[in-house]
């Protein structure tokens, strides 16, 4: 990645620090671990939209075009050697988005490609077997990192928890009673959960505890709303 890449990146990203580690919160909604070159992504739910439609429910099919782009955009400008999907790649049984998201993910060769499964993630293991990505049943442990899908309850060994499936947003006022619901990443404790990363989901509102941090998403900026930026 060019020196004007990684001003571009930091510009709009957000940094803290965690036992040597740089973090860096991207308002695409992923995380990067500058030492470890690794990127972070949870919650795609890729293929929703077909499986909508299989229902009877009219969802366009461009409505992931903006997670190719993010994607593209993401693994064009860090080049991360590793990317780690921390469950809900896909949403649900097989449709024709899965052939195109691993077609997709061929383009990016010199990126790994990683799956920790989550709840969503019910494809057949044959067709997981033919992917481009590496499955891991388990969550891992990446140097000072414990990654899953859902939150780790009691955590140990000092790590810290990064995952998914909670979808995390927060509620903002205005002084003019404007308010807007916007996704956020969340850290509360030993856990820092990433923001839902798929274009085609929801938000689930957070409940703050008095030391949790919370770092909003708003447009191409990443805002600490009720933390500082160094922590661990």
């Amino acid at each position: 990645m060019s020196e004007l890449q990684k001003n571009k990146t930091k510009a709009k990203g957000c940094w803290i620090d965690f036992k040597g580690f740089s973090l860096l919160l991207l308002p695409e909604k992923a995380l990067w671990i500058k030492e470890l070159n690794i990127l972070l992504i949870a919650d795609l739910h890729f293929g929703k939209a077909a499986h909508f439609r299989k229902s009877g429910i009219p969802i366009p099919e461009p409505i992931h075009r903006a997670d190719f782009q993010k994607l593209e955009k993401l693994h064009n400008e860090l080049k991360p050697s590793d990317t780690y999907f921390l469950g809900d790649l896909f949403h649900s049984d097989w449709n024709e988005q899965w052939e195109q998201l691993n077609t997709f993910l061929k383009v990016f060769d010199q990126t790994r490609f990683h799956l920790v499964k989550g709840n969503h993630d019910i494809l057949p293991t044959f067709l997981y077997g033919q992917s481009v990505m590496k499955v891991h049943q388990e969550p891992l442990i990446i140097e000072s990192f414990a990654l899953s899908h859902e939150p780790i309850e009691n955590s140990e060994g000092g790590h810290l928890n990064v995952c998914g499936h909670i979808h995390p947003g927060i509620f903002l006022r205005g002084k003019a009673r404007q308010s807007v619901r916007i996704p956020c990443f969340y850290w509360s404790s030993h856990t820092l959960i990433l923001p839902s990363f798929g274009n085609f989901t929801g938000l689930a509102l957070i409940s703050r505890k008095e030391k949790d941090k919370v770092w909003g998403i708003s447009g191409e900026k990443v805002i600490p709303i009720l933390s500082g930026t160094s922590i661990g």
